[in-house]
Formats: structure tokens, sequence, C-alpha cells
């Protein structure tokens, strides 16, 4: 199951090649040095009863994440107990990736690869954006957590909205936060982060 979990993060973090204190309110967000407040946007979506995977499958949104994660034999993994946090590239997130790399990653031989993308875009442990957000306050402005890939990724407020930033320096924000499941959570983000390979 470990291995599997490797692999599904590691899928995550190569398809990118794109925290708990009370929660405080919109106003003392704003007064930690920000230029300008963006709220961050919650799902709309109903409470599911589904695991990640249903979920993801559910929402056209995440149509090349799926396809990613069952090319890299991470399914059953993500279906697991967890509980799991996975930020999750939007198909737009994958379109901004160079021309034909999602079809090279889906590729057999670069299962490996894929996985370990994917892995990357996955933390243990339920991480709502209220709880994220805390850390964010409570550590002096950023936060890092390791990844079941088990590389750092970090994440910080910029403009009132939450940026992870991967290991090679490139960035992604959350565009939509607290996507429900049965075992853990979703939030959508607009690039793919990236491990160190």
């Amino acid at each position: 199951m470990k291995m599997k979990l490797t692999n599904l993060f590691t899928a995550l973090f190569f398809l990118g090649l794109a925290l708990s204190v009370n929660a405080q309110s919109d106003q003392q967000l704003a007064s930690a040095s920000l230029a300008h407040t963006a709220v961050l946007q919650p799902s709309t979506s109903p409470v599911m009863s589904d695991d990640i995977i249903g979920v993801a499958a559910s929402d056209k949104r995440f149509a090349t994440l799926v396809a990613a994660v069952k090319a890299a034999d991470l399914v059953e993994t993500l279906q697991g107990d967890g509980p799991f946090t996975v930020f999750a590239p939007t198909n737009s997130a994958f379109d901004k990736l160079p021309k034909g790399t999602i079809a090279t990653l889906l590729k057999e031989e670069n299962k490996n690869k894929i996985a370990s993308i994917l892995a990357y875009h996955v933390i243990p442990g339920e991480w709502t954006a209220a709880k994220i957000i805390a850390n964010i306050e409570s550590n002096g402005g950023g936060f890092m957590a390791t990844t079941v890939q088990g590389q750092p990724i970090y994440a910080s407020l910029v403009d009132g909205k939450v940026v992870l930033q991967d290991a090679n320096g490139g960035s992604s924000t959350i565009t939509v936060t607290d996507i429900e499941a049965t075992n853990g959570v979703i939030h959508a983000i607009d690039t793919v982060v990236l491990p160190k390979e």
C-alpha cells in the first residue's frame, strides 16, 4: 500500500511538468501585510459520500487528473482509508504543460514518473482551507508539508489566496477549496506542481 501511495504521489508530481489553530477572520488575514484581499472560493458541491477518486471522476474539471491516476495505477490507493488532502490540478492546469507532455506521461513506460508527480500533489491528513491558512499564519506567513511522494511543498498567502510552491520554485494557486470526500479533501489548483527529479 505504501508503494502504491508513493507511486500515486509520484505521478501527481510529474504531471506538474506543472494547516491546527483557530481560523482568523478575513480582516485579520488582510492585516497580515497583504496588499490585496481575496477570499478563497469554497466548493459549491454538496457534501459527498464518495471517496477522492469518485468525487474527482464526477467532476469534469478533473478529467485529465483522473486519467493520469488511472495510468499510474493509483486508483486503489486513493480509494483507501486516508485521510488524504489532494491538491488537484484542473484540466486547464494540465493544459499549461508543454504540448505533448501529458500524452508522453500517460505512456506505460512513464508510469513511475507520473506516479511520482501525482504523489507530490497529496499530503497525509485532512487539511481544510481554514486549517491551511491557520498554519500559514501561525508559522510566520508560510509553512512546509511533506507530500506522500516524500518531498516538501510550501504554502503561503498571496493576496488572500493560498499559493503552493513546489521543490523547483514553481507556484500554483488554490482556486476552489474544501471539496469533501469520505477519505479526505480536495483543493483545485491552477498549475501542476513538480517535485525535484
